[in-house]
């Protein structure tokens, strides 16, 4: 594979929360690793003895997370499942993102697919992509409280797609939760609660996979996704975004908005594969999403 901007597996992360009782001139900071990237944390308005309990909770809640949705730990709930085939008692946050993704594919008319990493996982070490196309299918996961089911022997789920915006948006609940009202954290996808410290809307780039800046968008109480398919390049220079069908990626970069960064991540996945008409219809499908920029 060629990397040039790896969205779900280096992911730089950065959280400035500001509390409704802020006190002028205090500040903690936290560095460290989070999902396997360099990772820093800003808290204004508390001293760094208040803040150690929040960094605490917040490092643990995204290891919590990782070990639900991470396809590079063996031990992750995913991994398990894609192991094993099923996964009894899986944990309610898994399926609450297989519900989303069961609704986002159904919107893009199949376009966005977590059955796709068996072709995704041939096209990165150069494997039968015939035989990984015959795995790929949304109708063959099974899912309620008591098991997730794959189908056939073979098959795997991809949340790469997703669950970046989930794990973003559970961040931004926790320090909400913690009296933070006003927050920007990005892991990749941005959530925006709240204003900056000095009352302005916040705002986030657009950046193309090379890193240039292609356009800025005002946040307030919404999330920001931005995808391309030739962020990271599998063997033979293909991108990353796969349609499940064996087409090609229609665009460069989709970046949508929406309230809540898990579904502002799936539909911009997911446009990437589908022309103007569908991506449309798919974005009208959920409430207050809106595309931002297609290229």
């Amino acid at each position: 594979m060629t990397l040039t901007r790896r969205r779900f597996l280096s992911i730089s992360a950065a959280a400035l929360s500001v509390p409704a009782a802020a006190q002028a001139g205090e500040s903690a900071r936290w560095q460290g690793v989070a999902l396997g990237a360099p990772a820093s944390m800003v808290l204004a308005g508390v001293t760094p003895p208040a803040a150690r309990p929040v960094f605490a909770a917040l490092e643990a809640e995204v290891l919590r997370l990782e070990r639900i949705f991470s396809l590079y730990r063996d031990d992750s709930a995913l991994a398990r499942l894609n192991a094993q085939g099923h996964l009894d008692a899986p944990p309610p946050e898994m399926l609450d993102l297989l519900s989303l993704a069961g609704a986002i594919h159904d919107a893009t008319g199949g376009a966005f697919d977590p059955t796709v990493q068996p072709l995704w996982r041939a096209r990165a070490t150069g494997g039968d992509e015939a035989a990984a196309r015959g795995l790929i299918g949304w109708q063959g996961v099974r899912f309620d409280a008591q098991t997730v089911t794959l189908a056939r022997p073979g098959m795997a789920l991809t949340l790469n797609g997703i669950a970046q915006g989930y794990i973003t948006d559970r961040i931004a609940d926790l320090l909400r939760s913690r009296g933070f009202g006003d927050v920007l954290v990005d892991m990749g996808e941005v959530v925006a609660r709240g204003r900056r410290g000095d009352g302005a809307a916040w705002q986030a780039g657009i950046a193309a996979p090379d890193g240039a800046l292609v356009g800025r968008v005002t946040l307030r109480d919404r999330a920001l996704a931005t995808s391309a398919p030739m962020g990271t390049r599998l063997v033979g220079g293909r991108g990353h975004i796969i349609d499940p069908v064996g087409g090609q990626a229609r665009r460069t970069l989709v970046s949508v908005s929406a309230p809540r960064a898990a579904v502002a991540d799936g539909l911009s996945t997911a446009l990437c594969l589908v022309d103007d008409v569908t991506a449309e219809r798919a974005v009208a499908r959920f409430a207050g999403a809106r595309i931002e920029a297609l290229a």
